[in-house]
């Protein structure tokens, strides 16, 4: 092989390791301190005393996204176990959206869509905060009024 040759193939591959490399690293998220720095990223118990069942787990993700997660048993009709959404920075506080979709125990078929949306302020390792939640029936009918309720979180730290 013609010395020039081997010399193109070594700088191709030189520049294919180096653009993995810069992949690999852009792909690195923003670290999470887990401390009072890191905002709301995190995971969080949450008491939502008007809620079925108070206790809640929140994990807000550095990308914008949120989970939350309660007992299934919370609610003896429907299965209202989990949320997903999304939230955003705005001012001094966090806003929020999830959403979840609940089956009725009894024929196991489609009961509601749930829509939570949230504001709060983070202090340190604890947030206050107030939430909205309207559900919706199969044709996107509003199920009653929204209720509002108020939202204590405090973070899981290790």
């Amino acid at each position: 092989m013609p010395r020039r040759y081997a010399e193109i193939l070594w700088f191709r591959r030189l520049g294919a390791i180096s653009v993995l490399a810069l992949c690999l690293v852009s792909c690195q998220g923003p670290r999470n301190d887990q401390g009072p720095a890191a905002g709301v990223v995190g995971a969080w118990v949450v008491r939502i005393a008007e809620a079925p069942f108070p206790l809640h787990m929140f994990v807000f993700h550095s990308d914008g996204t949120v989970e939350q997660s309660n007992p299934d048993a919370g609610d003896p009709n429907t299965s209202d176990s989990n949320l997903m959404g999304a939230w955003v920075m705005a001012g001094d506080e966090y806003r929020g959206r999830m959403v979840e979709i609940t089956a009725d125990r009894s024929t196991r078929k489609f009961f509601s869509r749930g829509e939570i949306s949230f504001a709060l302020k983070v202090s340190g390792n604890s947030f206050d905060g107030t939430a909205s939640a309207a559900f919706f029936d199969t044709g996107g009918r509003q199920i009653g009024a929204s209720k509002q309720v108020r939202m204590e979180g405090e973070r899981v730290q290790p």
